[in-house]
């Protein structure tokens, strides 16, 4: 997993509000276990029509898009099921953050197991980047702080160990054996102690 470090970056601006997961990536592209290629199958029913050609109104399909790393979502991002595709998708697109006034609580922790920052923003911050779709702002974990072009500095709030493991680029599996040399010698411990009660 790569490490989350400061980025700057414009967005891409979606005001759909209560978008679910089924609607991030269908439940039809569950069956792989490999997140290459769903970035292609993100909004797959909104992206494409029937015959699976690209939508050219549809804003994922603007090649502006594609070099822009955060997607500015409506409230309520990410409710519905725990599918730990729709964070795969959107970042298989080349997303690294979602910014919402909400998240829901699934899809936030499946998001920042997987190198996916979910950023809650105020309704009044919210509303300020919808009205300037043309704005890069920065991104800063470490500091947990957004910086808008208008000098604004916000703070998001992000779970100690998520912050941790996203800083270092790492999973729960990845945290554990950074602590191998402490649980050998705990293990070492426990066995001497085991061997003194024999």
């Amino acid at each position: 997993m790569d490490k989350v470090t400061t980025f700057t970056s414009q967005f891409v601006s979606f005001p759909v509000d209560n978008i679910d997961t089924d609607q991030i990536i269908p439940a039809r592209f569950l069956k792989t276990i490999s997140k290459v290629g769903l970035g292609d199958q993100l909004f797959y029913d909104w992206r494409y029509d029937a015959s699976g050609a690209p939508k050219p109104e549809f804003i994922l399909n603007h090649e502006a898009s594609k070099a822009k790393s955060i997607l500015l979502a409506g409230d309520n991002f990410g409710c519905g099921s725990s599918r730990e595709h729709a964070p795969w998708a959107l970042t298989q697109y080349g997303f690294r953050a979602v910014l919402s006034t909400s998240f829901a609580d699934i899809f936030k922790g499946n998001s920042l197991k997987n190198a996916l920052l979910p950023i809650v923003v105020s309704r009044e911050v919210h509303a300020k980047l919808f009205a300037n779709p043309d704005w890069a702002v920065t991104v800063d974990l470490a500091a947990q702080t957004l910086s808008l072009p208008d000098g604004t500095t916000v703070e998001f709030p992000v779970d100690p160990f998520s912050k941790h493991c996203l800083l270092e680029g790492i999973d729960e599996l990845g945290y554990i054996l950074q602590q191998s040399e402490a649980i050998a010698a705990f293990e070492a411990q426990r066995v001497g102690s085991l061997n003194t009660l024999a």
